[in-house]
């Protein structure tokens, strides 16, 4: 799921770690990747990536419900559209990150 964050004033990282998240890795040098675990093992998690356009915050997130098992291939059973808990996550990010 995908949304962005209009006008933000804060640094992005510092803004994601108020909301609970921690830094993961840069994906690329633009994006930057974000888990909250809700899990005692580190799963199920939200897993959101970030990129910041001028002082835009756009935001691609899903839920990765277990890890990656797949002989070498980075595939894991996930969540990536508003339902479950995906959606009251989303709207949370949405009101805490204005």
């Amino acid at each position: 799921m995908k949304f962005s964050i209009k006008n933000i004033s804060v640094n992005p990282v510092m803004l994601m770690r108020r909301a609970g998240y921690t830094f993961q890795r840069h994906s690329n040098p633009n994006e930057q990747s974000y888990i909250l675990p809700m899990g005692r093992n580190g799963y199920p998690r939200f897993h959101a990536y970030i990129t910041k356009e001028n002082t835009n915050l756009n935001i691609s997130i899903h839920i990765d419900h277990t890890k990656h098992t797949h002989n070498g291939m980075i595939r894991h059973s996930g969540e990536y559209d508003d339902s479950g808990a995906l959606g009251p996550e989303v709207e949370r990010l949405k009101k805490f990150l204005r």
